[in-house]
């Protein structure tokens, strides 16, 4: 606006820039990353509330019951992820993050479970995060996708989960 204009002119330009801004689509977050932030701050309340001594059997619990609302594919693998997870890494303490099973090594992230349905993929996911010792080279895979679990997967999932606590 030029100091010449009035305000009258201003208000006329105003709703041309509305429609041209509601023309543009947003490429922000989606629902779903909406709601496993929303989820993620709801995790830090209820973990800030608890006690030390119970969080461990707090998070074995929140974890079970996460696993059982997901639908019945998704569930499957993931009771048979938080068996092998709990077997080859006891020292690890199950959590959610982002609404998603986790396992942490002194309260940092060291894998998780993503359903399928999380974020509407076609598979689920098993991930590490930088806190894996899963270092090989210059790259290296920091998710699998999951759509079944036979003998020969479960032992690759043994050797990164017992690779990743080292």
């Amino acid at each position: 606006m030029t100091s010449t204009q009035k305000p009258a002119q201003k208000l006329a330009q105003t709703p041309a820039r509305q429609s041209r801004t509601a023309e543009k689509t947003f490429d922000g977050f989606t629902a779903e990353e909406r709601e496993a932030m929303k989820d993620h701050a709801r995790e830090l309340k209820t973990s800030a509330r608890r006690s030390p001594r119970t969080a461990k059997a707090d998070g074995e619990s929140d974890v079970r019951a996460k696993i059982a609302e997901m639908e019945d594919a998704d569930r499957v693998l993931a009771e048979r992820l938080h068996e092998i997870v709990r077997a080859a890494a006891p020292q690890l303490t199950p959590k959610l993050w982002y609404g998603m099973p986790a396992y942490a090594r002194d309260g940092k992230v060291v894998c998780f479970f993503q359903s399928a349905r999380k974020f509407k993929s076609r598979y689920a996911t098993l991930g590490f995060s930088d806190q894996a010792n899963l270092d090989d080279g210059t790259l290296w895979p920091t998710s699998y996708a999951l759509t079944g679990l036979t003998a020969g997967t479960e032992a690759q999932i043994i050797a990164l989960i017992e690779r990743a606590t080292g």
